[in-house]
C-alpha cells in the first residue's frame, strides 16, 4: 500500500511535468520520446541484472497487443484533450478501475468482484468527481467527441491491465511486460506524431527537458517498473482502486508548483477515496 501511494503521488505530479514539457515538445513526439528513453533505461537496467528481454518465448503476440492498447492509450487520451477539458478528461479517464475490475472478473481466475468492491469503486470515483466539480459543465458537441476519446483510452488502460494479469499461457517478467510497451509504443507513437503534422521538439529548454527526463527516469522507467512488479503479485482491482489518488495528487500538485487554485473539496475528495479504497481490500468475511 506505502508502494502505491508513493506511485500515485509520482504520477500525480506527472501531470505538472507533462504541461511543463508541453512548452518544449508537442504531445505525441513527448510520450514518443518518454517511451524511446525509457526502453533504452530497462534495456540497460535488465542486461545489468540478467533478466534477458530477446529470448524466444512464444510472447510476441501478447506483447504486440499490449502494446498496441498502451500506445492506443496515449493517443486517444492526448487526442480527446485537444477536444474536451482537462476536468472531464479526468472523469473519463478513471473509469478505467472499473473495466479492470469488471474484466478480471470475466477473464482473470480467483478475481471475483463483490459488491464492496463495487461499492468502493463507486465512492472513489465520486471522491475524484467531487474534486473537478467546480469546474464542470453542460458540454458542446466537440467536448462529447473529446469525452468519447478519452472513454476509448480509458477502456485500453484497463483492457492493458487485464490482458497482462489475465494472460495464463505467457509468463513475462515485469521487465519484459514494460519493454514490450515501450519500445513499442515509441515506434507508434514518434511517426505518427509526424504524420499527424505535430511541430515534435519546439523550444527545449532546461524546465522542458527537466521534466521530460523526469518522466523518462521516474515515471515510465521506475515507477511503471515497480507497478508491473506489483500487478504480477496482487489482484488487479484491488490495485487499480489506488489510482483514483492520482488526480488528487495531481490538484495538490498543480497548486504547489503551478499556482493552481484548490478547492476545500480536496480534503473530502481524499476522505471518499480513502474510503474506497477500503472498502475495495476489505478483507472477505
Amino acid at each position: 500500500m506505502a508502494v502505491l501511494i508513493l506511485l500515485c503521488a509520482i504520477w500525480g505530479f506527472t501531470q505538472v511535468t507533462i504541461k511543463l514539457a508541453n512548452a518544449g515538445f508537442s504531445p505525441l513526439c513527448q510520450a514518443g520520446l518518454r517511451s524511446a528513453g525509457s526502453a533504452l533505461l530497462l534495456w540497460g537496467w535488465s542486461a545489468a541484472r540478467g533478466v534477458p528481454l530477446f529470448r524466444r518465448d512464444g510472447s510476441l503476440g501478447h506483447g504486440v497487443f499490449i502494446t498496441v492498447l498502451f500506445a492506443a492509450e496515449f493517443v486517444l487520451i492526448y487526442e480527446g484533450l485537444v477536444l474536451t477539458t482537462a476536468a472531464r478528461a479526468v472523469l473519463f479517464v478513471y473509469t478505467a478501475p472499473f473495466v479492470v475490475a469488471l474484466g478480471a472478473h470475466v477473464f482473470v481466475e480467483g478475481e471475483r468482484l463483490r459488491r464492496l468492491t463495487v461499492a468502493g469503486l463507486v465512492c472513489a470515483f465520486l471522491g475524484v468527481a467531487l474534486a473537478f466539480a467546480d469546474a464542470l459543465r453542460l458540454p458542446t458537441r466537440s467536448e462529447l467527441v473529446g469525452d468519447a476519446l478519452v472513454l476509448g483510452g480509458a477502456v485500453c488502460w484497463g483492457a492493458t491491465t487485464v490482458a497482462i494479469k489475465a494472460s495464463r499461457h505467457v509468463h513475462l517478467t515485469p521487465n519484459k511486460t514494460l519493454f514490450y510497451q515501450l519500445a513499442g509504443s515509441a515506434l507508434i507513437l514518434l511517426p505518427l506524431s509526424r504524420a499527424l503534422g505535430e511541430p515534435g521538439v519546439t523550444h527545449p529548454s532546461a524546465v522542458a527537458l527537466g521534466a521530460l527526463a523526469f518522466q523518462i527516469v521516474i515515471v515510465a522507467f521506475a515507477s511503471y517498473l515497480a507497478w508491473f512488479w506489483l500487478l504480477a503479485r496482487y489482484p488487479a482491482s484491488e490495485l487499480s482502486v489506488f489510482s483514483f489518488l492520482t488526480p488528487l495528487f495531481g490538484m495538490a500538485a498543480s497548486a504547489l508548483v503551478l499556482g493552481e487554485r484548490v478547492g476545500p473539496a480536496l480534503a473530502l475528495a481524499m476522505a471518499l477515496v480513502a474510503l474506497g479504497i477500503y472498502l475495495v481490500n476489505r478483507p472477505r468475511a
